[in-house]
């Protein structure tokens, strides 16, 4: 622990204002910045600075880590929504459909990107028989987290090395993005069709308008955009209400601050 004798200022004479109330000066002395430059203009000890060098650090973490949290609650309050647009042609999940890496990066990025937070990749492990992908998110602010996830190379029918390799290294992004943001695909409405067959028309315009919903920057903005562009779902009730929770999130992150 830093001796508080040696980093007490310079003795000065209290102006009557000062002495009424501490202004923004005072407390900026306590800031870890303050310290090194008081201790850096009284001549203090290399043992000194470093000691606040240390401080410094610990103090700027927890202030990147408090507005990661901050970011990263709000861009969860967009209710970013993740379709399965893929109808899958072969194998033992033929029929069924999944959501594709380009459907959750195109999903996810403009509420991302809106409050400073970006994701990459990183090829972590690169084996013969095994590879292994790092997701990472970030802030603005500096601090991230990450997600690894490995799997051996696809063989399937018809894929030669390259294809197997890049095929698992396909799989493991999509699987590792959807986990450290959370995000789960869901079924766009079918008429009880079973979710099996192409995707109407619904799917496509509904994506669209919530990202278009979700990258207005004012609540007047978001309800305007609402009320000229809801109608266009409304045969379709299960698109509809999806856009109409969508914007409703959003709204309610840009009343409460959410806003980049």
């Amino acid at each position: 622990m830093i001796d508080v004798d040696v980093l007490d200022a310079p003795t000065r004479t209290p102006t009557p204002a000062a002495q009424s109330a501490p202004g923004a000066s005072a407390l900026a002395l306590l800031n870890p910045d303050g310290l090194i430059a008081t201790a850096v203009q009284r001549g203090d000890s290399i043992e000194v600075l470093t000691k606040l060098m240390d401080l410094k650090d610990r103090y700027d973490a927890k202030v990147s880590l408090a507005a990661f949290n901050a970011a990263f609650a709000a861009f969860k309050a967009e209710a970013v929504v993740l379709i399965r647009n893929k109808l899958i042609a072969d194998g033992p999940l033929k029929g069924k459909k999944h959501a594709e890496l380009s459907d959750a990066v195109n999903a996810a990025t403009p509420a991302l990107s809106k409050h400073g937070l970006s994701v990459s990749w990183k090829l972590t492990k690169d084996e013969r028989d095994w590879m292994e992908v790092t997701c990472t998110v970030r802030h603005v602010g500096g601090y991230s987290e990450s997600v690894s996830m490995g799997g051996a190379p696809d063989t399937g029918p018809g894929r030669n090395a390259i294809q197997a390799r890049g095929s698992v290294k396909t799989y493991l992004e999509r699987y590792t993005y959807t986990a450290i943001l959370g995000l789960a695909a869901q079924d766009a409405d079918d008429d009880g069709a079973g979710g099996a067959g192409t995707p109407g028309p619904e799917t496509a315009l509904m994506t669209r308008l919530i990202g278009e919903a979700q990258a207005t920057a004012t609540d007047a903005e978001a309800a305007a955009f609402w009320k000229a562009n809801n109608k266009q779902l409304a045969e379709w009730p299960y698109a509809f209400e999806k856009f109409k929770a969508a914007v409703v999130a959003h709204r309610k992150a840009l009343k409460n601050g959410g806003a980049a």
